[in-house]
């Protein structure tokens, strides 16, 4: 194969756009473009042991650099492992491109060895997915994926037989420019107007932030300041928000803390900004909710919304200051921010300070001092589950700092694959993947991908031998919990046998050493720390089903002769019930 064949070219076309990297597994029908790749100067072939952890890498690449970031798997399995990555890369935002490699096109519809249909199958987690069928199709085609990519800040899946890939390239003179991210969009004024009557009529206003204002941080001070409202955010908007913020409750949702249920319930008017939360239950009943989005497609899909307003936060803000009233009355905002304060040291406070006799250890203390000593441009990547709520409650954001993590799809075992994405755009900066151990032990082959790429991450593994999160939905569902507990595993043999710096730690007055050191190492560095499995997490506001089936559970559990472990968990659990 030369180096005139579509694969080349197709290498080709990512080099000129900036791609500097691909991660992925070799095989069969992707074999072409992973030789043109290595024939390639100024371009990696970064392999994984997975093709879902490379769409994870991808996605967390492209979502720390803004840039498109691309993955590539060979034909039937190759793409169904694919397609995991793909969904939390494109619901999370990220502009990546996927090479989805087929079998032989004349064998295409025979049920051929391993026969899928790529572009049928990809169709859901992607806003462009087409079959490249003949060489006269490229580079066109490659141009409009990675543009769409870009543009819709999502996926986009080139389809390729390997065959095709072999061919000749047809068309060489084909370039076009690629446009990344997007124009602002300046709200109608009529619906400006509308706001700012609605906030001037309202007593007390509390405004809730999602990862839309991630370049609104002044402006939504600013209307803070003047309404002197409260300021709560969603998980996705907490890294945008929540620092240099005398205005913030906290965070409301299933992983919330603070007074932000509070303070969006009991407001006359909440303002939603660039938010998608989905939890709808926390979304007020009775009081009037304004929303502000960039994406029309988003305003009222989870409640009722009285006012609308299409645009940007900082630009709808921007023309909304002049036409709102100051506030005369801050009791409201004094009344909450003494709640959040309240709650904080009831619940985010209590199991981080003296505890250094308690075993096992409590992850909140881990998440604490991982806060303290990780560097101020940390990029931290987080495991669905409980290391949600440790992240979302004891990690500091600053402006600087980046947290990622499966925010909308929700999958395990992201944190370790987000690691790499992140670790490969950014070598020379601190990068931490906290891990569950459910979620390490799914895709547990990625420390062979840290360890091949001599990859600085820092893995710190709360190990409570437990899916904590699945046992606390049991629980609240009334089933007493069964299949989340195991044998405890030593992650921290399993990484030293791959060759990874390892440390364990069962003793709390350990732990801070322990961190130090393995941040100190010049390479990739895991941390197992043996946490209590009974460290569960309740929301700001359980409904009177979940706390009955709570107590069901309860009575289930005691009743089969586990009263010990359900008073240590009911213990666990009390600082976490936040208190009026």
């Amino acid at each position: 194969m030369g180096r005139n064949s579509v694969a080349s070219q197709l290498v080709e076309v990512l080099v000129a756009a900036g791609v500097e990297r691909v991660y992925g597994l070799v095989g069969d029908s992707l074999n072409p473009f992973v030789d043109a790749l290595r024939r390639t100067g100024g371009i990696e072939w970064v392999h994984c042991h997975n093709e879902e952890s490379a769409a994870f890498a991808a996605g967390a690449e492209s979502l720390l650099t803004g840039k498109l970031a691309v993955c590539a798997a060979s034909c039937g399995p190759g793409n169904t492992h694919l397609i995991q990555g793909l969904f939390d890369a494109h619901r999370n935002g990220a502009s990546v491109l996927a090479i989805a490699s087929h079998i032989p096109s004349r064998e295409i519809g025979t049920g051929f060895f391993q026969e899928t249909h790529p572009e049928r199958l990809f169709v859901e987690c992607s806003h462009f997915c087409e079959l490249i069928s003949t060489p006269e199709q490229m580079p066109r085609l490659a141009y409009i994926a990675m543009q769409t990519a870009l543009g819709a800040r999502g996926v986009s899946v080139l389809v390729l037989p390997g065959d095709v890939l072999h061919e000749d390239a047809e068309n060489r003179g084909w370039r076009s420019d690629l446009v990344a991210g997007s124009a602002t969009a300046v709200p109608p004024a009529p619906q400006v107007d509308r706001l700012a009557e609605a906030i001037n009529d309202a007593e007390t206003v509390t405004l809730f932030a999602g990862a839309g204002v991630r370049g609104a941080h002044l402006e939504v001070m600013e209307l803070a300041a003047k309404l002197h409202a409260p300021v709560g955010h969603a998980l996705g908007g907490k890294e945008w928000i929540q620092f240099d913020n005398p205005y913030d409750v906290g965070m409301s949702g299933l992983l919330g803390y603070g007074a932000a249920y509070e303070a969006m319930n009991e407001a006359d008017l909440l303002i939603m900004l660039g938010t998608d939360f989905p939890y709808d239950t926390f979304l007020p009943r009775n009081g009037r909710i304004a929303q502000i989005d960039r994406d029309p497609s988003r305003i009222g899909r989870r409640a009722a919304i009285d006012i609308a307003v299409h645009g940007d936060v900082a630009a709808t803000i921007a023309d909304l200051l002049p036409l709102v009233q100051q506030k005369p009355n801050r009791a409201f905002l004094d009344d909450m921010l003494r709640r959040h304060l309240s709650s904080l040291e009831n619940v985010v406070d209590a199991y981080t300070h003296d505890i250094d006799h308690h075993t096992p250890i409590h992850p909140e203390y881990v998440a604490a001092v991982l806060d303290e000593i990780a560097a101020d441009d940390a990029v931290f990547t987080v495991d669905t589950g409980m290391c949600n709520v440790w992240a979302a409650r004891y990690l500091s954001p600053n402006g600087r700092r980046r947290i990622i993590g499966s925010w909308r799809h929700g999958t395990m075992a992201n944190a370790l694959p987000h690691a790499i994405g992140a670790q490969s755009a950014f070598p020379g900066r601190q990068v931490i993947s906290l891990s569950g151990d459910g979620g390490l032990a799914m895709l547990m082959g990625e420390l062979l991908t840290v360890w091949r790429h001599r990859l600085p991450v820092k893995i710190v593994v709360f190990n409570n031998s437990s899916l904590g999160m699945v046992k606390l939905e049991m629980l609240v569902d009334g089933l007493p919990d069964y299949g989340t507990d195991h044998e405890p595993v030593n992650y921290a043999d399993i990484a030293a046998a791959v060759g990874i710096a390892s440390f364990r730690v069962t003793d709390p007055t350990k732990v801070r050493a322990a961190l130090s050191d393995a941040f100190a190492e010049p390479g990739p560095a895991l941390i197992d720390v043996v946490t209590d499995p009974n460290a569960l997490s309740l929301p700001p506001k359980l409904d009177a089903s979940q706390v009955k089936g709570f107590a069901l559970a309860a009575g289930k559990i005691v009743l089969a002769g586990g009263v010990g472990r359900m008073v240590d968990l009911a213990r666990a659990n009390l600082r976490n019930i936040p208190r009026p």
